[in-house]
């Protein structure tokens, strides 16, 4: 090849680059894991070079919430801060009749009154190590796609497992650039944690649904907890000290945690398929759960308390649904995506070498496109689980799947139940956590219903499944004559074993084990036809963006540690002027402008204590930096790596950034930290915490 034409055909590589990644040079994208954080670019652009052991010290104060979610360590002695939203299954599950901590909130004004949640487990990571050479060593060039993601799913269970066995660690293997790249996360694991300080659902998601995935906005939503070890608080040296100015107009911002998952390299047909299969499905799912859930809670007050936590995830994710579908339907967007796809398929057709390693990887992904559409409803009923939306049998399932799981060697095991995930499981289920028996009959008999209008009464599955009956009578008899409310009973049958599970009658068990074939047959066509093509094509697609890039790009978003900057920065929309700050101010005058009813009604501590508040303190902020779900409860700091704001929201208008970035108006969402400090000092009378995000 000429000496020009190689040049041009890398200039024209790197720009089907920038134009898919929206070029880190113009933009603050990027959700950048801790071991490939631009240093270059954040002095080349903000003239900051982290200090010596800056990284280190962020990622070792971060804390992930396994069950969803971010977090930080904020004391010395253990005391870790998120989002209400975040603690939202520990508040439901601690609560009774009579006690609704979700809604009024909780404080322990001593340290041994803190509550103890019942499952919850919290992530701290240890280290990075990469696995990719050994992953991809037991691919042979005879094996097929499904064949080769089957070898590797076993190869990163044993590597998970001789890495827990010799270090006492949580380790995953998790699986960058949709393939390109594994590397194994090492986690200290904590399950001995308490509920600290809560406030009430009324601040901490004020203006409710309305509000959501908006600016301005008014929301205290902060929790804290404390990690224990050995029956006494954790001892910590990494954690984050408390700016005592905050962050003004233009400072650069830090954030810190675990963006779930993105689908920013996905193909065109990939992201196609999203628009035109998956979230319409989704969508029509949410919306009918989100009424049937509302309905329960009208009925009283004990139902509304049982079924908030749920209706509001259903609620916030069909909110950021919505979002992703509509951008999807933004003929701009995806145009963006068709000319990325097309730049770089000509960039590779231009190259002979390249074509034949690469050329057939898009058309290998859009075929498996359509087969995932061919079998997309029955997956997603019966692998899924969305036929069966009940505690019980999703109890019922992981129960006689992990007793089967366990007879095999961990190599061929499902990946949920290898040797280094089980204590994990175990952890969730064992939990004693209660189980309502009226919430549980009431769902699981509308999901069936659901499963027999998609497929038809005559369908076979559908037939095995309700057994003669309606949905609604085989609702009340799978979970009347259920046992498996009783932690120590579930207990009881996987150590029972294989015979256990084949005597057992209970009627969820005899339901699990019998979809269980079809079930399963269903997740090995998915993962041979769908995700086997998807991982080896995108892995090539890797190869050559490294050939181009190295790793100066950032993978998709994989719910592990990743670091994300951007100034603090305010937005135009509507040819208005969208400021940066909220103000406890603006909170009062935006309850009185909605009647301070319902979702924009003030708790009565709020009401009280105005007189005592500094009005002018800021409230909530928003800056440019990176993020997606799972981001929740991260920790924002400044340069000197304090805490300057929490993380817990994005505009509506970041909700694209599920495809690409776009910082003209998207805008991550903070809870300042003064304003956090003014609540808790002011309206709460937290000292005990006051003292410790004080502490020097």
């Amino acid at each position: 090849m000429k000496k020009h034409d190689a040049w041009r055909l890398k200039m024209v590589f790197c720009l089907a680059t920038l134009i898919g990644m929206s070029s880190i040079l113009w933009a603050d994208e990027g959700m950048w894991p801790f071991n490939n954080v631009p240093q270059n670019l954040l002095k080349k652009k903000y003239g900051f070079e982290p200090p010596e052991n800056w990284l280190t010290h962020l990622s070792l104060s971060s804390v992930r919430f396994n069950n969803g979610g971010s977090g930080s360590f904020v004391s010395a002695s253990g005391l870790v801060m998120t989002n209400h939203h975040v603690a939202a299954d520990c508040l439901q599950k601690l609560g009774t009749a009579g006690k609704d901590y979700y809604k009024t909130g909780f404080y322990a004004a001593t340290l041994d009154q803190e509550a103890r949640c019942a499952d919850l487990e919290l992530n701290v990571l240890a280290g990075i190590e990469e696995v990719t050479a050994r992953v991809n060593r037991v691919v042979k060039p005879e094996m097929s796609d499904g064949q080769k993601f089957e070898a590797q799913r076993g190869l990163m269970s044993t590597i998970e497992k001789e890495c827990s066995q010799s270090s006492g660690l949580r380790c995953d293997v998790v699986t960058l650039y949709q393939g390109g790249m594994f590397n194994l996360y090492k986690y200290r694991k904590y399950t001995d944690v308490r509920l600290v300080f809560s406030p009430e659902m009324d601040i901490a998601f004020f203006g409710g649904d309305p509000d959501n995935f908006t600016f301005p906005r008014y929301d205290l939503d902060v929790t804290f907890f404390r990690v224990y070890e050995s029956g006494k608080p954790l001892a910590v040296e990494h954690f984050l000290r408390w700016s005592p100015r905050g962050a003004k107009e233009g400072d650069l911002v830090f954030v810190s945690g675990h963006p779930g998952d993105t689908n920013r390299m996905n193909t065109l047909a990939q992201l196609e398929y999203l628009r035109d299969k998956s979230y319409p499905f989704t969508l029509d799912l949410f919306k009918r759960r989100q009424a049937l859930l509302q309905g329960f809670s009208r009925q009283g007050e004990e139902n509304a308390r049982i079924a908030k936590e749920e209706l509001f995830g259903i609620e916030n994710s069909l909110k950021a649904r919505t979002g992703f579908y509509q951008g999807l339907l933004d003929p701009e967007i995806m145009k963006k995506k068709m000319e990325s796809e097309k730049a770089l398929r000509e960039a590779v057709a231009a190259n002979a070498e390249w074509r034949k390693q690469y050329g057939k990887a898009w058309n290998a992904i859009a075929e498996a496109q359509k087969k995932a559409a061919a079998f997309f409803l029955p997956r997603n009923l019966f692998d899924r689980e969305v036929a069966f939306d009940s505690q019980l049998f999703a109890l019922a399932r992981n129960i006689v799947r992990l007793v089967a799981e366990k007879q095999k060697p961990n190599d061929t095991r499902l990946r949920e139940y290898s040797e280094a995930n089980l204590p994990s499981l175990e952890l969730e289920l064992y939990s004693p956590a209660p189980i309502y028996e009226n919430f549980e009959q009431l769902k699981l008999a509308d999901s069936l219903q659901f499963m027999e209008e998609k497929l038809g009464m005559e369908n076979e599955m559908v037939r095995k499944v309700l057994s003669g009956m309606s949905p609604a009578e085989r609702a009340k008899q799978l979970v009347t004559g259920c046992r498996l409310q009783d932690a120590a009973y579930r207990k009881q049958l996987v150590e029972g074993g294989p015979q256990a599970i084949a005597e057992c009658q209970d009627p969820m068990i005899s339901l699990a084990r019998a979809i269980d074939p079809e079930a399963r047959e269903l997740r090995k066509n998915y993962e041979d036809m769908v995700q086997g093509v998807e991982r080896a094509n995108h892995a090539l697609l890797a190869s050559a963006l490294f050939k181009m890039k190295g790793t100066s790009i950032y993978p998709d978003a994989t719910f592990t540690l990743r670091l994300s900057f951007g100034p603090v920065k305010g937005y135009a929309e509507n040819e208005k002027t969208v400021t940066p700050f909220t103000d406890f101010a603006g909170l009062y005058r935006h309850s009185a402008s909605h009647g301070n009813v319902a979702p924009y009604q003030l708790p009565e501590s709020w009401t009280k204590a105005k007189s005592n508040l500094n009005l002018a303190t800021p409230f909530n902020f928003v800056s440019t930096a990176d993020l997606i779900g799972g981001n929740s409860g991260s920790p924002v700091v400044n340069i000197m790596g304090e805490v300057v704001g929490l993380i817990f929201d994005g505009n509506i208008q970041s909700l694209v950034w599920n495809f690409l970035y776009d910082d003209r108006q998207g805008r991550a969402v903070s809870v300042d930290s003064r304003g956090l400090l003014e609540a808790l000092e002011k309206i709460y009378s937290a000292n005990r915490v006051v003292k410790e995000l004080k502490a020097k």
